[in-house]
């Protein structure tokens, strides 16, 4: 998401005359677009914030911003630092060239207003990956669940959806720019809801595009992501076949304190549909050790159930407490940090093993890849993801092994970010399928 409202933010401010440079050296305005939703996102902005304040020191006209919901969040702190000269929370984009030709050192401009209505439908953004591969949209904006842990829905407001032909209308345009996959975001797709258009209506509108052309989407909430969903993935070949299912934790009484709305029941009968309608559909998740209260026996039952899907990966965090969420009004942070340590670590030691399990059930299967470029450990190999997600690496040039990798030249045989490609699985890590060209 924060990628989607960078790319909002360079759209509106080229249209008042600025240019995007990678070189901070030659930058008069420096913004970081920032996330509140764990601490340590925090504390690498503040590091980065010191950083800013050499180039300061060097050109005393350089104007510093923090925008996005670190902003929103800690919008006195950042003023009170005297090291920022902007301060713009999630629905205030807009208004950035405003504030940077109003902004002088000693007076610094803030906008952190949360909006009902703002979702930038009519902004273009100006697409950040330079393969020109896949391309972020955004359907909405906001999230109304108020889970206890969560900060979200006071950094980035109420839920909101966006026109569906506004959502259309985008992903035709990155379509005919050449892009070959979108990713529909939002906190939570499930509840998008625009006139009598659900999500399952607005993925089969963005599917018909083109046949081409993949589509993604998250993140999913275990309480609402519906039959519908499904069967409409199921019904279109280029909807990918992959969920993110956040499940935070496996005991029903931390899903309670954790609000949730939802038990562990429920979740894996939500799993036993998706793998009913979509044999093959990749599962991830996110997890949270040592919320609030949590027991060794909660904590054997998040174990348990992962030990019971199988996730393909997953994300996971201990608890890190968020100021003015209702649990850190509500419950202690009582579990030391060495044992959130221990159960984290436990954890991923779990989903290293199922991961390992689930990736090496695919040796030996067919996949059609979309090349996203060269692998970041052997750049004479190709790396992209198949539908379920999976990371696939493989020879760049077709009609050979990877024991006789030729590179180079132009000929029409060697592949390229954007091309579809089918492979065939011949090993696996726990992370990265490796693959022979079909």
């Amino acid at each position: 998401m924060n990628v989607n409202d960078t790319e909002v933010i360079f759209s509106i401010m080229g249209r008042h005359g600025y240019e995007k440079t990678e070189d901070m050296a030659e930058a008069d305005v420096i913004l970081a677009n920032t996330c509140s939703v764990r601490d340590n996102a925090e504390q690498r902005i503040w590091g980065r914030i010191d950083q800013f304040g050499t180039q300061k020191k060097e050109r005393p006209w350089v104007l510093v911003g923090i925008v996005g919901c670190m902003a929103e969040r800690l919008k006195d702190k950042l003023l009170d630092s005297h090291k920022v000269d902007l301060v713009a929370g999630p629905d205030s984009y807009r208004r950035l060239p405003e504030m940077v030709e109003a902004a002088t050192p000693g007076h610094p401009q803030i906008d952190v207003q949360l909006s009902r209505e703002e979702t930038y439908a009519d902004i273009n953004p100006v697409r950040l990956d330079s393969n020109g591969v896949s391309a972020f949209i955004s359907i909405m904006r906001g999230c109304n669940n108020v889970c206890s842990y969560c900060v979200v829905p006071y950094t980035r407001g109420a839920e909101r959806s966006r026109d569906p032909h506004t959502i259309v209308r985008e992903a035709c345009d990155v379509v005919e720019r050449g892009y070959k996959e979108v990713t529909l975001l939002g906190q939570n797709v499930d509840s998008y809801h625009f006139g009598d258009e659900s999500f399952s209506a607005l993925l089969e509108m963005v599917a018909e595009i083109s046949p081409s052309l993949r589509v993604r989407f998250s993140t999913s909430n275990p309480q609402d992501i519906s039959d519908e969903v499904l069967y409409t993935m199921a019904r279109h070949e280029n909807i990918c076949k992959h969920i993110h299912l956040p499940v935070q934790s496996g005991s029903d009484e931390m899903l309670v304190k954790m609000r949730r709305r939802y038990s562990r029941e429920w979740y894996l009968q939500r799993v036993a549909k998706i793998r009913e309608v979509l044999p093959g559909c990749g599962l991830t998740t996110d997890v949270i050790a040592g919320f609030c209260g949590e027991t060794e026996e909660d904590h054997q039952q998040t174990l348990s159930l992962f030990d019971e899907v199988g996730f393909d990966s997953a994300f996971m965090f201990a608890y890190s407490e968020r100021p003015g969420t209702l649990a850190a009004k509500k419950y202690p942070d009582d579990v030391p940090q060495d044992v959130k340590v221990r159960r984290l670590n436990e954890i991923i030691a779990l989903q290293g093993r199922k991961s390992l399990e689930r990736y090496r059930a695919d040796i030996g299967k067919r996949f059609t890849v979309l090349v996203e470029g060269p692998s970041k450990r052997d750049a004479a190999m190709l790396c992209g993801r198949a539908s379920n997600y999976k990371m696939c690496v493989f020879p760049a040039v077709k009609g050979v092994t990877d024991g006789e990798r030729v590179m180079g030249g132009k000929d029409a045989n060697v592949l390229k970010a954007g091309d579809y490609v089918d492979v065939i699985v011949r090993d696996c890590t726990a992370a990265t399928l490796i693959c022979d060209l079909a």
